[in-house]
C-alpha cells in the first residue's frame, strides 16, 4: 500500500511541458549558536537585555568647577532715528517671509487635492450541493453515455523562448465539468504557463476558457466558460472506494483519440508516488489505459460517480520487463474542499497548525528514539509554536492515533476543521508530554496574479508540512545526545 516510486513518474500532459513543484513550507530558521555561560553569575536561560547597576549620583565623579571668564565691556553705539527705521522695516520684512515660509509649510503635501483605492466589491459565488441518487450499478457503456457530455478536451497556447526565439507551442489535456454554469476541474500541469484555454465540447462546440484559481501542490486547477445549463458530473467519495473495485476513465489521450473510455479496476489506495521533482502525493493506483492527454479527466466507479482526476502514468522499460497500465488518480475526496474554497471565495482555504515535519528514520529509531514526525521547524506564533511545541520534537500520536510517518499527521491536520483542538503526544528528551494546539485557518493564493505570495501548501491541507524525507536525521543528532551524555 505504501509503496514508493521515484522514477519515470510523469504527469500526463500531452507534451509533458510542465513539472508539479513544491515549495517549501516555512521560512528557514537557524539554532543560535551556543554561548559559554558568564564566569561569576548563573546560566542565563532566557534571552534578556544584559544587567546594568543603577544610575548612582553618589557615586559619580564630580567635575571641578569651569572659572569663569571676566566679562568684556561692550562699547555702546548710538543708533540714528532715520537708520532705526530702515532696520525696523527690513526686520519687518524678513520675519514676514520667514513666517510665510512656515505657514507653506504646515499645509498639507497634496495642496487639497484627493486620491483614490479600489476596493472590489463583487457576489461571492454559493456552491449549491444537490443530492443525486446513485444507489444504481451502471454498466461501462452506461456510465460513458451519462458522462460523456460533462467531458471535454482542453488545448493551450504556451509562449516559449528557444535561443532568443520567442514561439508558441500548444498542448492538450483533458477536463470535467462540475457545474451547469460552467466551471470546469482539470490538472495544474495541464494549463500551467498557459496564454490561451480554449473547451472543446462533445458536440465539438469551443469556449475561451478563464483560469479561476488553482492549487499546484495537488495539481488541481479551476477554469471557467461562459456558458448555461451544463451537464455536471456527479462527484462521489474516494474514501468509500476498495481494491478491486471496477473504474472507467474518459479523456482525450494523445490529444487527438478525443472523448475515449477506457476501463479497468482500482490497483491499490493512498499509493506513495514520489514524482522526479521531488513531490509525492497519495493517489489512486489502476490499470485503466492512461495515456498523455488524458491529464485532467475524471475517473469514474460504476456508480456513474467521479472518484479520482486523472493525473499521471508510470512508464518505462528495462532490460528484464516493460511497465504498463499503472496509472494514477488524485482522490476526489481530498481535494473537494480546496476546489469550494477556489469558487466560492476566489482563494485557498487550508487548517494550518504551523509547523514543518519529516519522517524519523530506521536509524534514528535503531537509537531508540521513537517512531513518528520529528519537528523540523516551527512557525513563529503559528498555533503549535503558541501551544510550546520545539523544534525536534517527536510527535507519536494525535487525540490517541498513533502516528508512525510525516504524512499521517498531514491527513489528520488536513481532514481536521478550523478551532479543533488536537491533543498532540510529544516525545522531547527522553520525556514524554501532551500538548493541545487548536487549528487555524491558513489563507493562500490561488491566482496567477498573486504569485508573489508563493503558496507553500503541502498535499492535501496544511501548509506548514513537508510529506516527506529522503534520509538523514530529522533533527540535530549531537544537540539530541548531548542531553544524555554531555
Amino acid at each position: 500500500m505504501n509503496e514508493e516510486f521515484n522514477e519515470n513518474i510523469n504527469p500526463i500532459k500531452d507534451n509533458s511541458v510542465s513539472e508539479i513543484t513544491q515549495e517549501p513550507i516555512v521560512e528557514q530558521t537557524s539554532a543560535p549558536e551556543n554561548q559559554s555561560p558568564p564566569v561569576y553569575s548563573p546560566p542565563i536561560y532566557n534571552q534578556s537585555p544584559q544587567y546594568r547597576p543603577p544610575y548612582n549620583p553618589y557615586t559619580s565623579p564630580v567635575a571641578p568647577p569651569t572659572p569663569s571668564k571676566p566679562k568684556k565691556e561692550k562699547k555702546k553705539h548710538q543708533i540714528g532715528m532715520v537708520p532705526l527705521i530702515i532696520l525696523v522695516i527690513v526686520c519687518s520684512l524678513i520675519a514676514g517671509a520667514f513666517g510665510a515660509s512656515l505657514s507653506r509649510g504646515s499645509k498639507s503635501s497634496n495642496n487639497g487635492t484627493s486620491t483614490e483605492i479600489n476596493k472590489g466589491n463583487r457576489e461571492p459565488v454559493k456552491i449549491e450541493i444537490n443530492e443525486v441518487d446513485t444507489s444504481k450499478v451502471h454498466t461501462a457503456a452506461e456510465v460513458y453515455a451519462q458522462n460523456v457530455q460533462s467531458t471535454v478536451g482542453i488545448t493551450t497556447t504556451i509562449t516559449v523562448n528557444y535561443w532568443g526565439y520567442r514561439t508558441n507551442q500548444a498542448a492538450a489535456g483533458s477536463g470535467f465539468i462540475i457545474t451547469a454554469d460552467g466551471y470546469i476541474l482539470t490538472n495544474y500541469h495541464v494549463i500551467e504557463d498557459s496564454n490561451k484555454v480554449t473547451v472543446t465540447m462533445f458536440d465539438d462546440t469551443e469556449y475561451e476558457a478563464k483560469v479561476i484559481g488553482y492549487d499546484e501542490s495537488n495539481d488541481i486547477a479551476i477554469i471557467k466558460i461562459e456558458a448555461e445549463g451544463l451537464t455536471p458530473v456527479v462527484l462521489g467519495n474516494s474514501d468509500e472506494i476498495n481494491v478491486g473495485d471496477e473504474v472507467v476513465a474518459i479523456g482525450n489521450p494523445l490529444g487527438e483519440l478525443t472523448f475515449s473510455l477506457t476501463k479497468g479496476v482500482v490497483s491499490a489506495i493512498d499509493r506513495d508516488v514520489t514524482f522526479s521533482d521531488g513531490v509525492t502525493m497519495k493517489l489512486i493506483q489502476t490499470d485503466c489505459s492512461i495515456n498523455s492527454g488524458n491529464s485532467g479527466g475524471a475517473l469514474f466507479n460504476m456508480y456513474g460517480e467521479v472518484i479520482g482526476i486523472t493525473n499521471a502514468k508510470y512508464s518505462g522499460s528495462s532490460s528484464e520487463a516493460s511497465v504498463d497500465n499503472i496509472g494514477f488518480a488524485i482522490p476526489i475526496s481530498k481535494v473537494y474542499s480546496i476546489v469550494e474554497s477556489i469558487i466560492e471565495k476566489g482563494y485557498i482555504s487550508k487548517p494550518y497548525i504551523g509547523v514543518s515535519v519529516l519522517t524519523v528514520d530506521e536509524n534514528s529509531t535503531s537509537y531508540g528514539i521513537p517512531a513518528g514526525a520529528g519537528v523540523k521547524e516551527v512557525t513563529k506564533d503559528g498555533p503549535a509554536d503558541k501551544a510550546g511545541l520545539m523544534v525536534n520534537d517527536i510527535i507519536t500520536a494525535v487525540n490517541g492515533e498513533e502516528i508512525s510517518k510525516s504524512d499521517e499527521l498531514v491527513a489528520i491536520v488536513a481532514e481536521s476543521k478550523v478551532g479543533d483542538e488536537l491533543e498532540f503526544s510529544i516525545y522531547r528528551s527522553g520525556e514524554e508530554m501532551i500538548l493541545t494546539i487548536e487549528v487555524e485557518e491558513k489563507i493562500t493564493s490561488a491566482n496567477a496574479a498573486d504569485d508573489n505570495q508563493s503558496d507553500e501548501s503541502g498535499n492535501y491541507g496544511d501548509e506548514g508540512y513537508q510529506g516527506g524525507y529522503n534520509g538523514g536525521y530529522p533533527f540535530n543528532f549531537e544537540d539530541f545526545f548531548g542531553q544524555f551524555f554531555g
